[in-house]
């Protein structure tokens, strides 16, 4: 199997000064006509099979999906990134992919949707849209299921459409037979010129990738995980044609940018902060929590499932997203964990909440007629529906004081929540107005309660500059009192033993 070698350059470290970023890394966007055509496990596949042969990969996802990063994650045993020009901007998304990119392997971004989706009419901020921002060339998954020419007609709309969008070759999904395939691969090359580069068989995909709400069983929760890499291996192998397809990842061009002004950051270098990290809560983008690694901060995960209490000596505290109502029963069970989490929101402890964290927090889950008690540091029940309660990009206008954000900040993130809060006489006083999406409740989010911050919406730290800046602010801020407390505690003991003496 031929290994990729195109002319290469080693990509600049963001902090030098520097007039551009550049690379010529191998590059590809694997794309469909709509969602659930099969990319993912194209993606997998070409990940596994480009490990196997000993070529270096790296992945990335379009737009705001931590489970597919997930999968990615897994399948080219790396973080992968999200790239989304709608949160990022152009400049922030290609500053992303140079900075992570391989130089002398694959560069494998998976696409959402359909190839030309995006977030209005004309198809802003979709697949396409960032193909031609990255110069990358796209494997187009085609679902053939019960059509053979039309697959033409559906392919040549796509090149007639834009023609700066470059398709590189086709994958041909679910294809019932050899004759079914041979009709499909000479209608597309005869027709559109575009070669096919691979075709899978008609399986289905959920005996390898289970869905739920919100999409694909993470890797955490994979019920046979440790076989599924020989189980997708075998899907794809010999159905795809690698050389080609690393051939024509090899020919992208050349891609510059400009580089980022990246803002001070708090200095948290002696600040303890604690994430909620297990199989209940894995929604995390890594930029998130490298913005505070970078900061000097210990940082440190704890599971909500597992543990007894928070770290000693902590600072602060972050609880990302996840599916807290798939382990409501097992979460309620560890009342001390719940009950650590409320002590410590009550004392002060700076909380940053989103979405699954939210739902921690609050008083109790109620999902499929049941009822579970969560740390009630928030005064009010969540409900879980069938459909979601909110999903997609979010835009927030910061309007009211509060320990994370300047007001007049906008902030730009997404929501994909079934759960909403249960109606209440009064809820917490909130942060923000919702400008776009749905919120917590009546176009309001961000709820306030002592130093915690719960909200819906997700935010990338690419995008929202001032996220970490704020957390260690208060990190930093809640050390300080705590160790004035402390100092002011010891005084008052000393005086109190010498007056003990003189008596």
């Amino acid at each position: 199997m031929a290994a990729i070698q195109p002319p290469l350059s080693s990509c600049p470290d963001s902090g030098r000064s520097i007039q551009h970023l550049s690379a010529s890394s191998a590059r590809l966007v694997v794309a469909g006509l709509s969602g659930d055509s099969g990319k993912t496990l194209v993606s997998l596949g070409l990940l596994l099979l480009a490990r196997q042969s000993g070529i270096p990969v790296k992945a990335f996802k379009k737009g705001p999906d931590y489970i597919d990063a997930a999968w990615l994650s897994w399948a080219s045993s790396s973080p992968a990134r999200n790239l989304d020009t709608f949160l990022m901007g152009p400049e922030k998304t290609a500053q992303l992919f140079i900075a992570n990119a391989l130089p002398d392997g694959l560069n494998l971004v998976e696409g959402n949707r359909g190839l030309f989706d995006g977030v209005d009419a004309h198809g802003t901020h979709s697949t396409a849209e960032l193909a031609k921002l990255l110069k990358a060339p796209i494997l187009l998954v085609v679902d053939a299921t019960k059509v053979t020419h039309t697959v033409a007609a559906l392919v040549l709309g796509c090149m007639e459409l834009d023609p700066d969008v470059r398709i590189g070759g086709v994958i041909l999904n679910h294809v019932s037979g050899c004759r079914h395939e041979s009709i499909l691969r000479d209608s597309l090359e005869s027709v559109c010129g575009v070669p096919v580069l691979g075709a899978l068989p008609n399986v289905d995909a959920s005996t390898l990738l289970p869905s739920r709400h919100l999409g694909l069983v993470t890797p955490q929760e994979h019920a046979s995980i440790d076989h599924l890499r020989e189980k997708i291996l075998a899907t794809v192998r010999g159905r795809l044609d690698t050389d080609r397809i690393y051939k024509a990842a090899g020919s992208a061009p050349s891609i510059q940018c400009q580089p980022q002004k990246t803002s001070e950051t708090e200095d948290g270098h002696g600040l303890k902060i604690a994430y909620v990290k297990d199989s209940a809560f894995t929604f995390y983008y890594p930029e998130n929590l490298e913005a505070l690694e970078k900061s000097g901060a210990d940082i440190q995960p704890v599971s909500a499932l597992s543990a007894s209490s928070l770290p000693e000596g902590l600072d602060a505290l972050y609880i990302g997203g996840g599916f807290p109502e798939t382990h409501a029963e097992a979460l309620s069970q560890n009342s001390a964990f719940l009950a650590s989490v409320r002590d410590h929101a009550f004392k002060g402890l700076p909380v940053y909440a989103e979405c699954g964290g939210l739902m921690l927090l609050s008083r109790a889950i109620r999902w499929k007629g049941r009822k579970f008690p969560m740390a009630g540091a928030l005064p009010f029940e969540v409900e879980v529906h069938s459909k979601p309660q909110g999903h997609g990009y979010v835009e927030l206008l910061v309007d009211s004081p509060n320990p994370y954000y300047p007001v007049r900040t906008k902030i730009r993130g997404h929501e994909f929540h079934y759960s909403r809060i249960v109606a209440a006489a009064s809820l917490p006083p909130t942060a923000c107005a919702v400008l776009r999406g749905t919120g917590c409740s009546e176009s309001r989010d961000g709820i306030l309660v002592e130093n915690v911050w719960a909200s819906y919406a997700h935010v990338h730290a690419a995008a929202t500059i001032g996220w970490a800046q704020g957390l260690l602010t208060q990190a930093r801020n809640f050390r300080m009192r705590r160790l004035h407390a402390n100092l002011f505690e010891r005084a008052a003991w000393a005086r109190s033993g010498a007056e003990f003496r003189v008596l």
